[in-house]
């Protein structure tokens, strides 16, 4: 690779420090994600609510020595004597000069796809087929960010052949900068949607924004179809390879197809030759992203027979990485889909970041396509396994078990995944984190359903990515100098506490809170350190929040004297957090009541430390209350000023909960409390815009029936046929938090992408929805709240709130954790 030296003059840097001229193997901008310090380059990006910069002594202290700092104060009080230092104006644009520098030294084809949707499937799809052939490069996952891409150029290797990268933007200006370190050589240009909307003037400009990626490429793959696509990609002076359901002068012309069951029968002619493929699928998004295959093997001129053979290998691609309960309180991390190196860093990184169980294991098939020597490959996978600390190592593939002697002794191996299968005892897995990586062939599905912990077929489906973003807009929202307390009460209002709060701790929040100590005592267990807030505790908690490291909040003279007379007795100290009320008038001290407090926390400076000062706002989500919102603002500050007079010290003060932080950031205060908003849901319509829906609950058909007009469907006769109709039973009741009130029509489901309403009354475990003109078969998906069907719409129905449905799904609803 490069030497540190010549890096810095890749990147036009300013070299203020060099102790050892090292090689530069891994580009790192992310503290938490170190995986080897040698030979690892650390990027300190400033951003807007986080700064690289403040993590240099840390990552030091771990052995990292390469670093590129836009910020030289930040080094100046903290003598590094080891440490490598260039200086750059930018750390963002240093990176894409050295991503553009190494891209430069490689002559082999780049394929570079854009597009609002199918980016990462299609480039999973192209490494699939292509790989047979080639040695491939490609995106991790879905890298296509302005950092994105760099660090995924920066894998290009002189072995491989091809390489395969996605690439996405936000707003004007961004794929200039893209293009010139990707400079592809063959374009795909997926489609055009309305993700990303706002960053634009029209979807035009965004169209030819995304299109100027393909500036000097030597050819473009594109849907004449698509109207601003065509528009867009007429400006360009380069070969257009073009696909088209309606216009036969396209490239590539579909005819009408042919469908049955779960295959299709596509036929379309190029240049002037009739052909007929058959699809595994027959979805339109699978099918389009599909076309986009063919064109590209078309174009490199792949014979009819070989691309047929091609696509009967194709598959949906699970492109996301989850985890979900498993057998013997463990936990199982699937990754099932692929594997090479560069996923296999992002998959151990995911694992590093859960301390729900102290002991962790990871099931590898062999890698394949690296281009690298296999006892260097699987060497240098050892390695890795040690530097991570990873407790048990298991390897399947006749690969794995050839090179067993360069891994630990007590690891095991098998030569295919019946193999180990066979042998599985599920006694030898307990209290556990297992990562389940295997390339696709191997079939390690098998092996998560043998590790996951049976339940009934109802899941919520939690997008940790979703609650990253929703969290990240929120702090956008604020001054930098603001903490973040996050409500992990109620389940994480539905969602499972405890990952979630691994994840908000991963993410650097400041405070959690939660309603109850036992909840706080649970999170403790499961590895979280950062302080945590008790909204409600009860003499019968006083000594498990002091055993935990608890802080409780305090809301009435009654309450605060019997903590006090418990740290007397136990000879204790501890923070406190006092809650005042200023118009809510549920809980907290009044104005009047300021005098008396004042009084006791002065008396108890020994025992007593207040960590914060906060109010509940009673109605921030509503305009029309904005000048009773201002009034307790007003109130608030003047009692907290009032208290850090009495007690001599500055105190946290925080009023915002999520309406708060979207409509009142001016009164951010020094923290706020970030509840449902976390979780997707805003008190505006433009707001709700802004946020990603984080839970889908998903059930399947367990029955299909075809009933007469006049007959009668579930409990009471109530849901009477007004027509002949075909009535599917669905496994999700109100035991499992599906409200009753959905009952008799006033629910729906999403079934095949159509709208299915609830018929008859909701039963304890199932309910009946009319499926009449779809086809439904047992086992078939159903969405009961997500994307299509809102829950926020869903609370409206049937007159009550978001809140409420989400804190009522169910404990027996598996919840499945995952990452794009």
């Amino acid at each position: 690779m490069y030497r540190y030296s010549e890096i810095a003059r890749i990147c036009q840097g300013e070299l203020l420090q060099l102790h050892k001229d090292s090689q530069v193997m891994h580009l790192l901008i992310d503290s938490r994600k170190l995986i080897t310090p040698e030979n690892t380059l650390f990027i300190a990006i400033k951003g807007h609510n986080n700064d690289g910069h403040d993590y240099i002594r840390q990552l030091y202290a771990q052995g990292l020595r390469m670093f590129i700092i836009e910020d030289k104060n930040k080094i100046s009080d903290f003598p590094l004597p080891e440490a490598n230092f260039i200086y750059v104006p930018n750390a963002i644009k240093a990176l894409q000069n050295i991503a553009a520098y190494h891209r430069a030294q490689f002559s082999y084809p780049v394929i570079a796809i854009t597009g609002s949707n199918g980016k990462t499937i299609v480039k999973e799809w192209l490494s699939e087929v292509l790989s047979e052939k080639y040695s491939i490069v490609k995106s991790p996952r879905s890298y296509n960010s302005q950092v994105g891409v760099p660090l995924s150029v920066w894998q290009m290797k002189p072995y491989h052949q091809i390489a395969i990268f996605e690439a996405g933007i936000s707003k004007p200006g961004e794929m200039e900068k893209l293009a010139s370190i990707l400079r592809p050589t063959i374009g795909i240009f997926t489609n055009l949607g309305d993700a990303h909307d706002e960053g634009f003037e029209s979807r035009m400009q965004k169209a030819e924004e995304k299109m100027k990626l393909f500036s000097h490429s030597n050819a473009l793959i594109f849907c004449l179809d698509h109207e601003h696509v065509r528009n867009a990609a007429e400006k360009l002076n380069i070969q257009k390879f073009t696909w088209s359901y309606r216009q036969p002068t396209a490239t590539v012309f579909i005819h009408p197809r042919q469908k049955w069951q779960e295959q299709q029968l596509l036929q379309y002619t190029y240049k002037r030759h009739d052909y007929a493929l058959t699809l595994p699928f027959t979805d339109e998004a699978h099918t389009e992203n599909a076309i986009h295959i063919v064109c590209l093997l078309l174009y490199l001129g792949y014979a009819h027979e070989h691309i047929q053979s091609a696509l009967t290998r194709l598959k949906p691609v699970k492109m996301r990485l989850s985890m979900k309960e498993g057998i013997n309180n463990c936990y199982i991390i699937d990754d099932s889909y692929n594997n090479d190196m560069a996923g296999l860093i992002t998959a151990i990184n995911f694992l590093q970041q859960q301390n729900q169980r102290q002991k962790k294991t990871i099931i590898l098939s062999d890698v394949h396509e690296t281009g690298l020597p296999q006892k260097q490959l699987y060497t240098s996978i050892a390695e890795i396994m040690q530097e991570n600390a990873i407790h048990h190592f298991i390897g399947i593939g006749p690969a794995m078990l050839e090179h067993k002697n360069v891994f630990p002794s007590n690891a095991n191996f098998f030569a295919s995944t019946d193999d180990f299968l066979n042998a599985l005892r599920l006694s030898d897995f307990d209290n556990e984190i297992i990562l389940v990586k295997g390339a696709r062939t191997f079939q390690f599905e098998k092996i998560v359903t043998a590790l996951q912990r049976l339940t009934h077929h109802t899941v919520f489906e939690i997008n940790l990515d979703a609650i990253t973003h929703n969290l990240n807009y929120h702090r956008s929202k604020l001054p930098a100098h603001v903490k973040i307390m996050v409500m992990v009460k109620a389940f994480a209002y539905g969602n499972g506490s405890f990952e979630v709060a691994h994840l908000l701790q991963y993410l650097g929040v400041d405070y959690l809170a939660v309603a109850y100590a036992d909840e706080g005592v649970a999170l403790r267990k499961n590895g979280i350190h950062i302080p945590i807030m008790v909204m409600n505790p009860t003499v019968d908690d006083f000594q498990a929040l002091i055993l935990h490291n608890l802080e409780p909040e305090i809301y009435c003279f009654e309450q605060l004297q019997q903590w006090i007379q418990f740290l007397k007795s136990s000879h204790q100290q501890s923070f406190i957090h006092i809650k005042t009320d200023t118009g809510m008038h549920r809980l907290g001290f009044d104005n009047h009541e300021l005098d008396q407090l004042c009084m006791i926390l002065q008396n108890h400076t020994d025992l007593i430390k207040v960590k914060s000062v906060f109010t509940h706002l009673a109605a921030a989500d509503e305009p029309i209350h904005d000048s009773f919102t201002a009034e307790q603002i007003h109130l608030f500050h003047t009692m907290a000023i009032r208290i850090e007079e009495c007690i001599g010290y500055p105190v946290l003060k925080h009023a915002l909960n999520s309406s708060g932080i979207l409509r009142h950031s001016q009164y951010a205060f020094d923290m706020v409390r970030l509840g449902i908003g976390l979780y997707g849901i805003a008190s505006t319509k433009e707001e709700q815009k802004m946020l990603k829906t984080v839970g889908t609950l998903k059930t399947t058909v367990s029955q299909v029936k075809h009933l007469k007009s006049g007959d009668t469907v579930g409990y009471s006769r109530k849901g009477l046929l007004t027509h002949n109709a075909t009535i599917a039973t669905i496994a999700i009741g109100y035991a499992d938090g599906y409200d009753r009130r959905f009952s008799n029509g006033k629910g729906y489901v999403y079934i095949k992408n159509k709208k299915c309403f609830v018929i008859g009354n909701v039963c304890m475990d199932m309910c009946m929805v009319d499926v009449t003109g779809i086809e439904v078969k047992p086992g078939d998906e159903v969405i009961v709240y997500g994307p299509q069907v809102p829950i926020q719409e869903m609370a409206e129905i049937i007159g009550t709130i978001p809140y409420e449905l989400l804190t009522k799904i169910s404990e027996r609803v598996k919840r499945i954790f995952y990452t794009e």
